[in-house]
């Protein structure tokens, strides 16, 4: 192929500022944009690089509490600790490589080491102001897209020592977003849960912890179905707690510094690695590892001296040691767990009896299915070859590398024409599709040796590449594409049946969605509006006039190919799955799947607005 001959001079050497930099490569210091339908979008991380500077001063000891405001486009951050000294405010937030975690003597073991996480949040506002209260003075600067507008003097003041951040993310970088209240609150509760003392007031709500991740697991787990009470260890730079439940897969949640590494690394490795190895060591068993874990729920926090994240948004801690010239990671949460485990479970037979069962079940449970399961791979193998089932993308979210992993998903939907308008006008590099054969089956209260025995769920779970845990998931977003009708709710209720009855851990960590598609299409001859529900329906009347023609689609197989490349390109609206802390898995499975039928009939009638909105179109 030929190459076209492009001029390389001295004008095509640039150098940009640093805001113009944070500005055109935002993925290098925030990770990905999103719109706030995943947990971990843009504007969290925005919220986070902010929160954690207060976490720093608090670990330091100085301001036990936090103030935070977020309304739908406003955030305000308000601590009580040193705050920033007053001749270097500016510099602060709008020079690279400048700020105080440089000094090993002002913070030790804090989040953030490299000074950027502020400036970034400073250039991706459209508004941006920093305060600083020190010793009856006061300091304020404001910025637009981390441009200095106001640079104002410093005045006397009666507030109290520490540092206000106000900002307003920049909407023409995070376009449509919106925060979700769930993800805000999951934020706050991690923060506390890990910084004993501290209290955060957040709109409204206070936010505090006296046991720590103890506390975390309650919160985050169904008391009840917990196999033995919550075994809660905590050392020098280390805590752990752990329980054993009733539900399949493995549940943790890891800290670094305060920081939710929520990809794991060195440290969650380790943890993993030292509890089999100190179960084993208790009963005298070689039991095989994924018995030990199976069903497990843990967390586990440490304090790193200059951690090594392997992202600006340190989702994944990289450290081989825990401090400089500290021990491996590896030795030191070992030798924690080895020690503190060990004697727990002499202390507390009860609890080393109820382990014991729980590992037991598991291994009868492992051997019961280990020939269906062969069986049901080698079929899976072959129809994978032969069918048509699976649409594949070229990048995958399990690959090691890769600027677009995190934009992969795989959209779950059911008939020929649906399927086949998404493949159509799908994005190739990043999105899949696979096909349905009818509705899923029912699961709800059958054990996993159904996902072997059903064809449908087999495939399905090699698809995702999901069958030894979310490890190897081949997709970031997992997205339920079903008509707006009641067939098409029907469908819904039964994949996530499927995927909280056996695969929890995706809905917990936000990998599975559904997907929005517009109900109505208003156009005249020379605009069209596509509308997502009866209000935007209304307006876009408006908008037009003139009687403008209005069609109410009915599934997915009425869209086109052309049409649907607008609702799953820049612009595709996702409802993202979350639990509730006030609902169990099981509370929730046995409303929507059991036999309380009066109940569930009372709460659809109350709710399902879809047959009557049907009734009114055709009417």
């Amino acid at each position: 192929m030929a190459v076209e001959n492009v001029a390389y001079t001295e004008d095509s050497i640039k150098s940009l500022d640093w805001k113009e930099h944070i500005r055109l490569r935002p993925g290098m210091y925030i990770g990905k944009l999103g719109d706030g339908s995943a947990q971990d979008d843009g504007i969290y991380v925005l919220v986070k690089e902010i929160i954690d500077n207060c976490i720093d001063e608090h670990m330091m000891g100085y301001g036990k509490t936090i103030d935070i405001k977020i309304t739908d486009h406003r955030v305000e951050v308000r601590d009580y600790g040193r705050g920033i000294p007053l001749g270097k405010v500016v510099d602060c937030v709008s020079k690279i490589n400048t700020g105080g975690k440089y000094d090993s003597g002002a913070f030790q073991k804090s989040v953030g080491l490299n000074g950027v996480g502020t400036k970034a949040v400073n250039a991706l506002s459209n508004y941006f102001k920093v305060q600083s209260f020190r010793d009856g003075q006061t300091k304020l600067a404001e910025f637009m897209r981390g441009e200095v507008t106001n640079d104002a003097k410093v005045i006397s003041s009666s507030g109290r020592n520490g540092t206000l951040i106000i900002f307003e993310p920049d909407d023409s970088v995070f376009k449509h977003y919106h925060f979700i209240p769930e993800y805000l609150n999951d934020l706050i509760w991690n923060y506390v849960f890990l910084n004993s003392g501290l209290t955060i007031n957040f709109n409204g709500q206070k936010f505090h912890s006296e046991n720590g991740l103890k506390d975390l697991l309650e919160r985050k787990t169904d008391v009840e179905s917990l196999r033995y009470p919550i075994t809660h260890l905590k050392g020098d730079d280390i805590e752990i707690a752990l329980s054993h439940c009733n539900q399949y897969g493995e549940e943790y949640y890891s800290f670094v510094n305060g920081q939710y590494t929520t990809q794991g690394g060195t440290h969650l490795a380790a943890f993993r690695e030292a509890l089999v190895r100190t179960v084993r060591d208790f009963y005298k068993k070689d039991f095989d590892a994924t018995d030990v874990r199976a069903s497990i729920v843990g967390a586990i926090a440490v304090r790193v001296q200059e951690p090594v994240f392997e992202s600006q948004t340190k989702t994944k801690l990289g450290s081989q040691n825990v401090a400089p010239d500290g021990p491996t990671m590896r030795t030191f949460v070992n030798d924690f767990i080895k020690k503190e485990l060990d004697n727990y479970l002499h202390q507390n037979p009860a609890t080393a009896d109820a382990l014991l069962k729980r590992i037991m079940q598991s291994e009868r449970e492992r051997k019961e299915i280990a020939g269906i399961k062969k069986l049901a791979n080698e079929r899976a193998k072959k129809a994978n070859l032969h069918n048509k089932k699976l649409r594949d993308c070229r990048v995958h979210y399990s690959d090691n590398k890769g600027d677009r992993r995190d934009e992969t998903m795989i959209f779950i939907t059911e008939g020929d024409s649906a399927s086949g308008s998404i493949t159509k006008s799908r994005d190739v590099q990043t999105q899949a599709v696979f096909s349905l054969r009818g509705k899923p089956l029912n699961c709800f209260n059958l054990t996993k040796k159904v996902v072997y025995e059903n064809e449908e769920f087999n495939l399905l779970q090699h698809a995702l590449n999901i069958e030894d845990g979310v490890d190897g998931l081949r997709y970031r977003k997992i997205v339920i594409a079903t008509d707006a009708d009641v067939d098409g709710m029907h469908i819904r209720l039964l994949l996530l049946t499927f995927f909280l009855q056996f695969f929890p851990d995706l809905v917990r960590h936000g990998h599975v969605y559904i997907l929005e598609t517009p109900l109505f299409r208003v156009r005249n001859k020379k605009e069209t509006i596509y509308c997502y529900s009866e209000e935007e329906k209304t307006e876009a009347v408006e908008k037009l006039g003139s009687k403008p023609e209005i069609t109410r689609f009915k599934g997915l197989g009425e869209i086109s190919p052309e049409e649907f490349g607008k609702f799953i390109g820049e612009d595709i609206r996702l409802e993202p799955i979350i639990l509730q802390k006030e609902t169990t898995i099981k509370q929730l499975l046995t409303f929507f799947m059991g036999k309380n039928t009066p109940e569930r009939q009372d709460f659809i009638v109350e709710n399902l607005r879809i047959e009557k909105d049907l009734v009114e179109e055709m009417t």
